[in-house]
């Protein structure tokens, strides 16, 4: 065969197979037209990327520019000090937050780790002559965390764990030759405490095999013992110390009564053990214990707050704690050998975290965060007491000058107090740039439930508050934290619609002020809050105009049957046993989606696929029994996102489509 015969040839299959590839393109083209969207899957659900959505309309470009600013903030969290000076941070600057180096106050922000996922809870080697960083990532959201370990001078990073099970905070010794952390790999339930050598950290042994939910706190001084606090609820926690060469096991302060224990830290003597706990109290308080006599010793006294966080610098000098006071920071530093306190520079109000002293315990790190600023990074100069920020975070642009503080205010409930007097629920308002008479409200709920809601910055808050004109209210109901142990007690069990009932209250309270709308109400909240959500739609259906389940529990069997084992015993502490028949039927008589035939008001409801705590089962079937009512229902579930959504795409959809839930729902006047 010559060459232009085969030529010849060649072009004629060519064009044979042009003419039948046309033709299946204009017939697949004919079928797509007579049939349905080929993104939008039988059951009319439509999938862009990662998320998958019901009934959500486009969001207008209008709407899109309005938020644009709002959504480009930025926060900045202290992870650790670096050897030799300088911060590790983690911030966000693509998709997802990462670690940073920060060199000095003020300085380039300069980005180590690239993952598509999350990093956080990093803690860096002391020893200078081991450059290593530890850090936790999962995939997707499924909070099966694994431990990396980044080396600081080459930027090579190594998977520590098995990529499997579920692992916690890292904790390095006092002179970085340890690394201690729990981790579930036995029989994916229990956390047993593994300890790896610094030169091989892919080579952990278990130095204790446990029971239940464990994790190391703090290393002694000779870096052979660890103490372990074991979590068992809100209300009852235990403290040992653990030989991690022998495995030897010693309990600390063993008591008959449940007390609950916070952080704790062994003093750099080696002689005392500095703890928070709420025994003989209704909060947590400083205490110290003597490892050699057993005696403990309030340090502060007994207070009307609780201590929130704590650490004591390297050389035992300085001990600094936070203490929560109806929602807010307040900051303290003690000298503990002459027992006086230091003199600190004003903060602003706001909320607290970290708590880092530097090597030499000449500084004190924070991370500050107000109703007004996103989370930024602090020193404290501890011998003038100046304030050093180290980053500023971006707030797409805007003035905050303008952005709404609350305030708190305390409204009365359905029930009394031992003394007779009417029972308080605290809350914190946040009215609205409204230019209507009444202002829309939403009820902002937050999880837990034993949890605490915050002023904290909220770029979302923020919009909803200045562009939209909407007041919010975020109550603390009963079993909130932060109000002292019988106030956290007063929802478990079979008291659980109690809080609910909280909610109603609230509504009243809103019929009294002349400068709010009853008539146009929204529920919104997250995993307990979302549960919070669908049960006051069950009870309160005809004074609600909309609601927003985000990862909420729907019904609490299904949900203690179907969440992680890991967490399971944790939450039937909280819920109740859904394994006994009289909390199993009262379980099922509150169920929301049991209860679902009375929900009317039109319902937005949002999930993580891989969700570990609340499975997405709970979204589908709560979706399920409303769309029997004809309810306007939203749906928008995230295939890579888990327990809330951390990614900004991610996030950004569902703050748009929320946004637009609210516009169309709340916004308009009743009829």
């Amino acid at each position: 065969m010559t060459f232009a015969v085969y030529n010849k040839l060649l072009k004629d299959f060519a064009m044979k197979l042009f003419r039948i590839l046309w033709i299946f393109l204009i017939l697949s083209i004919t079928l797509a037209g007579c049939g349905k969207d080929p993104q939008r899957a039988d059951n009319g659900r439509a999938e862009i990327g990662n998320l998958v959505m019901e009934n959500i309309p486009p969001v207008p470009e209008s709407l899109k520019d309005r938020l644009n600013q709002y959504q480009n903030v930025r926060s900045a969290y202290l992870e650790d000090w670096l050897p030799g000076g300088g911060m590790l941070i983690s911030t966000r600057f693509g998709e997802t937050s990462q670690l940073h180096k920060v060199s000095m106050p003020g300085g380039t922000r300069y980005q180590l780790t690239f993952f598509d996922e999350p990093v956080g809870d990093a803690a860096v080697c002391p020893n200078e002559d081991t450059p290593i960083v530890v850090f936790m990532k999962d995939v997707g959201g499924n909070e099966a965390y694994q431990l990396f370990a980044m080396n600081l001078e080459d930027g090579r990073v190594t998977m520590i764990t098995n990529g499997k099970a579920r692992h916690g905070t890292p904790l390095w010794s006092h002179d970085g030759s340890l690394l201690a952390y729990p981790g579930t790999q036995r029989n994916g339930t229990d956390y047993d405490i593994y300890v790896a050598p610094a030169e091989d950290l892919s080579n952990a042994r278990m130095a204790a095999q446990l029971e239940g939910y464990w994790e190391p706190v703090s290393w002694s001084p000779a870096n052979d013992k660890l103490i372990l606090l074991n979590y068992v609820s809100i209300n009852e926690s235990y403290l040992h110390i653990l030989d991690v060469t022998t495995g030897e096991m010693s309990p600390i302060n063993p008591s008959d009564r449940k007390i609950s224990y916070g952080g704790a830290k062994w003093s750099p003597l080696g002689d005392k053990i500095f703890f928070t706990s709420d025994e003989n109290a209704e909060f947590q308080t400083l205490r110290s214990y003597d490892i050699s006599t057993g005696n403990i010793k309030l340090l502060l006294g007994k207070t009307t707050w609780d201590v929130s966080g704590f650490t004591v610098s390297r050389d035992g000098m300085l001990l600094a704690w936070v203490t929560n006071e109806d929602g807010m920071s307040r900051l303290s530093v003690l000298n503990l050998r002459s027992g006086s306190r230091l003199n600190l520079p004003k903060l602003p109000l706001g909320i607290i975290g970290g708590l880092r002293f530097n090597p030499d315990g000449t500084e004190l790190a924070i991370s500050l965060n107000t109703p007004k600023n996103p989370t930024d990074v602090y020193s404290i100069r501890l011998t003038n007491a100046t304030l050093t920020r180290w980053t500023t975070s971006e707030v797409g642009g805007l003035n905050t000058d303008g952005f709404i503080q609350p305030e708190l205010i305390h409204y009365t409930t359905f029930d009394s107090l031992p003394d007779g007097s009417l029972r308080k629920i605290p809350a914190f308002y946040y009215k609205g740039k409204s230019t209507v008479a009444k202002a829309p409200v939403i009820i902002y709920i937050h999880g837990g439930p034993e949890s605490q809601f915050r002023p904290s910055f909220s770029s979302t808050f923020q919009y909803i508050l200045n562009e939209m004109g909407v007041s919010i209210l975020a109550p603390n109901v009963r079993g909130s934290a932060g109000y002292g142990k019988s106030y956290l007690l007063l929802d478990n069990g079979t008291l659980r619609e109690e809080s609910v009932f909280d909610i109603g209250a609230l509504l009243d309270w809103i019929a009294e002020q002349p400068e709010l709308d009853e008539s146009r109400v929204a529920v919104w909240g997250g995993s307990y809050g979302g549960y919070m959500v669908l049960a006051s739609l069950t009870h309160y259906n005809d004074r609600l105009r909309a609601g927003v389940d985000v990862v909420g529990i729907s019904h609490f069997v299904t949900f203690l049957e179907n969440t992680k084992s890991y967490r399971r015993d944790l939450r039937r502490a909280e819920y109740g046993d859904e394994r006994d028949p009289d909390m199993r039927a009262y379980l099922e008589s509150i169920a929301p989606v049991n209860n679902a035939y009375k929900i009317s008001t039109p319902l937005f409801i949002v999930q993580g696929l891989n969700d570990p705590r609340v499975p997405a089962s709970e979204a589908e079937q709560i979706l399920d029994a409303v769309k029997k009512n004809d309810t306007e229902t939203w749906y928008l579930l995230a295939k890579d996102e888990g327990h809330g959504f951390r990614k900004k795409n991610n996030r950004d959809f569902y703050t748009q489509s929320l946004m637009l839930f609210f516009e169309k729902f709340l916004l308009e006047p009743a009829e």
